[in-house]
């Protein structure tokens, strides 16, 4: 079947999909995971505050609020970490408490989904998309405790206590094998391809397919989108070769002084500021300073 190249998913998400006008493209690939119809309200800041310097606060690449006020987070990352499962804990956590105002109940804190599209092997398991929850299991009886008629009330809509505590998806693109069984493989297929066969019906996908075309975007901007593709080529090469040899000291170092030199390439060419910053990550000072 014929294809059409698309720009990738994590750089729609930092230039495209914040627009409410874009909503259903994020709608139709957080249905078709969660399986069920999503509405998003609003897309929130995407950077936990941090309250000091060296705070490990992680940095989201998409935070946003859907019809039943649950809070959803999707991160994409390219870089092997073996302490990401701790990431993912601490980054729910932290939002949580972010969006608990003083005074507040515990019965006010929101419904954390938190989405993470992998492109390395976290973890051992064949399967590419997992699916976690906090669930109590009596050790004598071996039920499942359950919510009581008096917190149904407190937490309207929630039947089990597993639907309080946050949720985790894990999709591990690169080790799906490419064969669209659903419409959820449609999904992972573009996230793995950044392309869309003909015959893909899954929600969001034709609104991408309109949208997220390399060929529509202004010239400065598919210049840096290019430059940034090259980068994570160069950056995935650079990791891949390094964890082989066990060498990765330098590796935070490298990659810092060649996203300075992509960004002195893009000004030179003419590039606005601000498509620098976002491009590359970069503070506009920064940018400014080069």
């Amino acid at each position: 079947m014929a294809t059409r190249k698309l720009i990738s998913f994590d750089w729609a998400m930092k230039r495209l999909l914040r627009s409410k006008a874009n909503f259903g493209i994020l709608e139709g690939f957080l249905s078709e995971l969660l399986r069920e119809d999503v509405q998003i309200v609003e897309v929130l800041e995407s950077e936990s505050n941090r309250d000091t310097a060296d705070d490990r606060s992680n940095r989201l690449d998409l935070k946003m609020r859907n019809h039943r006020g649950e809070l959803v987070l999707i991160e994409v990352q390219y870089e092997r970490q073996h302490d990401y499962l701790s990431r993912m804990l601490y980054g729910s956590a932290r939002v949580l408490v972010e969006h608990l105002d003083v005074g507040q109940s515990y019965a006010d804190l929101v419904k954390v989904i938190s989405v993470n599209i992998l492109y390395f092997d976290l973890g051992h398991g064949e399967d590419y998309v997992y699916h976690g929850t906090t669930r109590f299991c009596g050790l004598h009886k071996h039920d499942e405790l359950a919510l009581s008629r008096a917190q149904r009330k407190l937490f309207p809509g929630r039947e089990g206590t597993h639907e309080l505590f946050p949720e985790y998806y894990l999709i591990k693109v690169e080790r799906f094998d490419d064969i669209a069984r659903d419409t959820l493989d449609e999904w992972i297929y573009f996230l793995k391809h950044e392309s869309i066969q003909d015959g893909f019906s899954a929600k969001g996908l034709s609104e991408a397919k309109e949208k997220l075309d390399v060929l529509k975007l202004a010239p400065a901007e598919r210049a840096a989108y290019e430059r940034w593709q090259d980068d994570l080529h160069l950056q995935a090469s650079l990791v891949a070769s390094n964890y082989g040899l066990g060498k990765i000291e330098g590796r935070e170092q490298g990659r810092e002084e060649r996203t300075l030199e992509i960004a002195r390439a893009m000004k030179a060419n003419g590039v606005a500021a601000s498509v620098i910053a976002e491009s590359t990550g970069l503070a506009l000072e920064v940018v400014a300073g080069l």
